[in-house]
Parts: C-alpha cells; sequence; structure tokens
C-alpha cells in the first residue's frame, strides 16, 4: 500500500515550500523594517529555540498518541500563526516583540509537527514495501526540490508583494499539508510512530520515563550520537550561511532578492537531482565514503566563493556542485539513523535526534550577525567555512563512524517464520 508513502511525499513537498518561502521572506522583512544583522538573528534565535526544545519534549507524546494526528493538528495550528503576522502588520497591528511572539509560536509547533511527520517513515516504509535509502532518497528529493520551488517561489513573492505578504503563501502550504496528510494517511496500520504508545500492563508508561528512555539508547550509540552532534554543528553554521549572510550578501553586492532566490533555487534543485541519484545507488555505496566526499564538495567551498570577489557565473557553478553532492547525505545519513533505532523506540529517538540535529540553529542566525557585525562579510564567511570543514572531516580519524557502513542483513521468509513460532 503506496498511498500513504505517496500522500506523505507531497504533504511534505507543500510544508516545506512554504517553509523555504518564509525562510527567505522573515529575514528580508526584518532587514528592511530595522537594518540590523543582529536583529535579524533575534529573529532566528526566537523561531528555532522553541522549535528545537518542543521537538525533544514532543517525543514521548508522538509515540503515545500518534504521529498522524500529532503533524496534522501542527499543520492546522501553524496555518493559523504564520497567516497572523502579515495580517496584523497590514493593519499596523504588529509590534516587534508581538512578531518575534508569533515567530516563536510557530516555532513552538513545527518542533512536534516536523518531528511527527519524521516519525513516520519507518512505518511508510513497512506499508510500501521498500527499501528504506529509497525512501528517505525520495524524501530528500522532495526536500531539495520544494526548497527549489520555495526558493525561486520566495524572490518573485518578496520582489513583487512584499516579504510580509509572501508568508500567506506559508500559511497555506501548512493547510494544505493538513488536508492531504490527513487523507493519504487514514488507512495507515497504527504501528510504532503512528500511534499508542509504550505500555507496562495496561498502563502507559509515564511522560518523563518514556523520555529518559529515548535518551538512554542513544547515548549508548556512539554512532548515533556523533551523527547528532555533527549535524548540529553544521545546521548551526547552514543557519549563519542562509538566515543573515547570505540575506546581507544579496543587499550589499546590489544583487538583490530576486538573485538570492535563484542561488538558493539552483542549489536546491541540482541537490534534488543528487537525492534523486541517491535514492537510485546510494543502497549500493560505501556510505561512509560516500559522506566524506559530499561534504567535503558541499561544504567549504560555497562559504569560500564569498571570501573573494567571485563572479556570479562562478557562485553558480559553486552551488550546483554543492547542491548536487549534498543531495547524498541525507539519504546516507537518514538511513542509518532508522535502522539503528528500534521501532517502540522510534518516536522518542527520531525525535531526540532531530532535536540535536536542531539544537544549536538558535544560535546561527545571531552568530551570522554578531561575525558579519564584527569583521564584514569576508571573515563571517571564512571562518564559517572553515568550521563546517573541520566538524564534518573529524569524524575520519574516528573508527566508530565506519559503523555506517554495517547493513542490516535482509530478513528472509523463513527467518519471519522462525521468528513466529519462537
Amino acid at each position: 500500500m503506496r498511498r500513504p508513502l505517496h500522500g506523505w511525499l507531497v504533504a511534505e513537498a507543500l510544508s516545506l515550500t512554504g517553509t523555504r518561502v518564509s525562510m527567505i521572506a522573515i529575514p528580508l522583512f526584518v532587514l528592511e523594517q530595522t537594518g540590523s544583522a543582529t536583529q535579524t538573528g533575534l529573529v532566528a534565535l526566537a523561531e528555532m529555540l522553541p522549535l528545537v526544545v518542543l521537538k525533544v519534549l514532543g517525543g514521548p507524546v508522538i509515540d503515545r498518541v500518534g504521529a498522524r494526528r500529532v503533524a496534522v493538528t501542527c499543520d492546522l495550528l501553524s496555518l493559523v500563526v504564520v497567516a497572523a503576522i502579515p495580517l496584523l502588520f497590514d493593519l499596523g497591528l504588529l509590534s516587534f516583540p508581538g512578531f518575534l511572539a508569533l515567530v516563536a509560536g510557530a516555532g513552538a509547533l513545527r518542533g512536534p509537527g516536523d518531528g511527527a511527520k519524521h516519525a513516520m517513515v519507518p512505518a511508510l516504509v513497512a506499508s510500501a514495501g521498500i527499501a528504506m535509502e529509497r525512501a528517505t532518497g525520495l524524501s530528500s528529493t522532495v526536500e531539495r526540490t520544494a526548497s527549489m520551488l520555495g526558493a525561486g517561489l520566495a524572490g518573485v513573492l518578496v520582489a513583487t508583494l512584499g516579504a510580509q505578504n509572501a508568508l500567506l503563501v506559508d500559511a497555506a502550504t501548512f493547510g494544505l499539508s493538513a488536508l492531504v496528510l490527513s487523507w493519504a494517511t487514514k488507512g495507515l496500520p497504527a504501528t510504532s510512530g503512528t500511534g499508542g504508545g509504550t505500555v507496562v500492563g495496561s498502563e502507559p508508561v509515564p511522560y518523563l520515563e518514556q523520555l529518559r528512555e529515548g535518551w538512554d539508547f542513544l547515548r549508548r550509540d556512539p554512532l548515533l550520537l556523533g551523527i547528532s552532534v555533527m549535524v548540529a554543528v553544521t545546521n548551526l553554521l547552514d543557519a549563519a550561511w542562509s538566515s543573515v549572510l547570505m540575506p546581507v550578501w544579496s543587499i550589499e553586492s546590489g544583487e538583490g532578492a530576486a538573485t538570492l532566490g535563484v542561488l538558493f533555487a539552483v542549489m536546491s534543485g541540482s541537490s534534488a537531482l543528487g537525492a534523486v541519484c541517491a535514492a537510485t545507488i546510494a543502497a549500493r555505496l560505501p556510505r561512509f565514503r560516500t559522506y566524506l566526499f559530499a561534504f567535503l564538495l558541499c561544504g567549504l567551498p560555497r562559504f569560500a566563493v564569498f571570501v573573494v570577489d567571485t563572479p556570479l557565473a562562478g557562485v553558480v557553478a559553486v552551488f550546483v556542485v554543492a547542491g548536487f553532492a549534498s543531495g547524498f547525505i541525507n539519504p546516507v545519513l537518514g538511513a542509518v539513523m532508522f535502522e539503528r533505532i528500534p521501532d517502540h523506540l522510534v518516536g522518542r529517538v527520531s525525535s531526540l535526534t532531530s532535536a540535536m540535529c536542531w539544537a544549536l540553529m538558535p544560535l546561527g542566525g545571531l552568530v551570522g550577525g554578531v561575525l558579519f557585525d564584527t569583521g564584514g562579510l569576508a571573515l563571517a564567511m571564512g571562518a564559517c567555512g572553515l568550521a563546517y570543514l573541520a566538524a564534518t572531516m573529524l569524524p575520519a580519524v574516528d573508527p566508530r563512524w565506519r559503523d555506517m557502513d554495517r547493513r542490516p542483513e535482509p530478513t528472509t521468509a523463513a527467518d519471519e517464520d522462525a521468528s513466529v513460532r519462537g
């Protein structure tokens, strides 16, 4: 039964397209209204901090209430919160503290909402009967394609309607996502991550104990923990790059919002192509070497082109190569992580790993803003690029990371029959 997987992918495409619009529209809106890179970073902090906290706290709720129900509810509430920003601004009722509060509310809803959608993956894979790397590759393809379309759409919307009105599109995509997900996954079996919670006898395990079970499992798995920490650092640097440094570059260089949107779209489009290739061949590639090579191409180069005065054509070329390489990263890391998480812990552990990956992102905007205000764009880009290189290449000297290449043995019919009899 593949309708749930296909519907989930469509819902992801809708919400991710809208989210990409807001990722460009919100920092440009703040820069237009305040002219301050530091305040732009503060807005990023206001969104990302509750997002990360609620990702952590939402794991046991996802396992107990059901991922589908949490995802649909969060999308519907996000529709209301995000739409309130442009509506209140147009009425002259949006103060900066009120804006921060609404952005924080949107982040608080995205945390458990994204965590719930993420936790549905094992059940969707089981229902569709496909390989995990194919599913994570398709998911990554949708993510990158939606980012490409959202970035291009954001550039057009901001240039024609204004940054604040572009957020109405983001709000609408949340509503459409909720409708599609609710319809498509209605018949999905209520396995782990889609309904129910861990129980002792007939009583649910207390919330705090469920939360601790997830953390205990994560801290005992050095590879899962290492991946989470590494991605946390790169996400911080990506947040500084995308939410502050790139918008500042678009203004300083005179290229404007349209060029910024095109560059993000180019990178996302080539990344989507890379993810399609990953969905097709990643199951046959050595995971560890693929990880290292992909990060070498997609990390430092896209920072380095802004340290020196690179022509726009050169920037585009680097974004194409970096984007294609980045398309292999999430399918590989996603497959490794899902294979190592037991079914009954998928909601909690996947939420915790996701929260750890996002944990430093609230500081990304502030880091980018402070680095720029301190030493200018070239210094900020160079410092972030070197830090990115160090974070992604350090695993090359840690032998535990080579466990990425250990794939689970395929389950045969005889194994399943023996398991039933046992």
